[in-house]
């Protein structure tokens, strides 16, 4: 490939040239996801249109179970034989660092990445203020709630407040049917703990301040009493609420049958409802999240995830796989101004990250389901992006659940999590 040739296809992909970049003999590259077999046929798909115009450069995707994604790229990254590419969620991103097995972006990516997405995407794509990978969906939290069990107990609006919240709850529910006013979730640790942190960041409180664990505040100790009261008062029964990563269980069965009234889920499931739901999928709309009695407006937590780079992998198969992300991630891969990654990312009903991406499926974003989620994306609260952080979420998902169970009483289950959190952070960062 000529470098004249590269530098054309840089400036079309929105970054600056960089001689070199260019791999001058055939490169195989590989990527590793945890998507469904429709969506890697997409990214097979987008990885021929980049053929066409880098012929000397292969891309062989691999998908393995989001269960065994951390577990596969710590196994195999830390060889050059291992995945050239992988898809991760940003709370693995200062551990896989730390332990050298991602390259930091190189300058002419770092840059667009900079100034294309928003900053607090940016900051959970990066380490000490250097990014080391591309973000590309970014996932945020509201309630969803069912239209006709709402009509049915007389609710005219999705709550704004806490005081609504419970009310509804309440009204929504009716054991003598097997329904519940309010769907939690266990036995996933980002299903248990991202709803909870949803409620914690719109009473104005923080999972992480500063570096430092913060579920011993005021604004914690009142989101551990609202779950509390919640399972007291029978508003929701952790008998229905068992899920895995894909939603699957009685979590979604629940939900999807009309048997649970409002949950508090991320906008990527939005294919599990349809799938489940068919045609009553129009039933269900979403709203922001209510607001607690310290907080000042609706917040969502937010999480999202990236693309990285083998930092094992040999320096023309490095080279190769930026120059793809950037094509992939670039307003000239996909149709109508979109990049090729955003186009896959909605056909699986995510939110791309890329501000570009937001303007470009705006008509798509704007539906009833997703524009709740749109909504709320300005006001967001990344999830805290620090090392120890997937052990954190595992320890605070163990708490839940017990109080979920009435196992620990709100008070202790506050003082359990903010011990184990300053362990397990302390231990981390040394």
């Amino acid at each position: 490939m000529s470098l004249a040739w590269t530098s054309k296809l840089a400036l079309a992909a929105g970054l600056a040239f960089v001689p070199g970049w260019a791999s001058a003999a055939a490169v195989n590259i590989s990527y590793l996801t945890h998507w469904s077999p429709e969506t890697v046929a997409l990214l097979e798909s987008a990885a021929k249109d980049y053929a066409k115009t880098n012929p000397d450069v292969s891309v062989t995707v691999r998908a393995v179970p989001f269960g065994d994604l951390l577990t596969t790229l710590r196994s195999q990254g830390g060889s050059a034989e291992g995945p050239t590419i992988g898809g991760i969620y940003d709370l693995w991103l200062p551990e896989l660092v730390r332990d050298k097995l991602v390259a930091p972006a190189p300058d002419a990516v770092a840059a667009e990445v900079k100034s294309a997405w928003p900053a607090g995407v940016v900051s959970a794509a990066s380490v000490g203020g250097a990014p080391y990978g591309i973000p590309n969906e970014i996932d945020v939290y509201a309630l969803n709630y069912n239209k006709d069990l709402f009509k049915q107990a007389g609710i005219a609006a999705a709550p704004k407040t806490w005081d609504e919240f419970r009310a509804a709850a309440k009204k929504l529910t009716n054991k003598d049917a097997g329904q519940q006013g309010f769907g939690m979730i266990n036995s996933w640790a980002a299903g248990v703990v991202h709803p909870f942190a949803s409620l914690l960041v719109s009473n104005g409180g923080e999972l992480v301040a500063g570096g430092k664990p913060a579920l011993d505040s005021k604004q914690a100790g009142e989101t551990f009493g609202l779950y509390e009261s919640l399972i007291k008062d029978g508003s929701s029964d952790p008998s229905m609420a068992t899920a895995d990563a894909n939603t699957t269980g009685p979590f979604l069965d629940n939900f999807v049958s009309g048997k649970t009234g409002m949950i508090i889920m991320a906008n990527w499931w939005e294919s599990a409802l349809k799938t489940g739901m068919g045609a009553k999928f129009s039933n269900i709309a979403t709203a922001p999240i209510p607001v607690g009695p310290s907080g000042d407006k609706p917040h969502s937590i937010s999480y999202s995830w990236m693309t990285v780079v083998n930092a094992k992998a040999g320096a023309a198969e490095q080279k190769a796989a930026w120059d793809f992300l950037a094509w992939l991630n670039s307003p000239k891969s996909g149709k109508n101004g979109a990049s090729a990654m955003s186009d896959i990312l909605m056909s699986m009903g995510i939110l791309p990250s890329r501000s570009s991406d937001i303007e470009a499926h705006k008509a798509k974003l704007g539906t009833e389901f997703l524009a709740g989620y749109v909504g709320v994306l300005a006001d967001a609260k990344p999830f805290p992006v620090v090392a120890g952080g997937q052990e954190f979420s595992e320890s605070l998902q163990q708490t839940l659940e017990a109080l979920q169970y009435g196992q620990i009483s709100a008070k202790d289950a506050e003082a359990k999590a903010q011990a184990d959190a300053v362990s397990i952070l302390d231990r981390a960062a040394k």
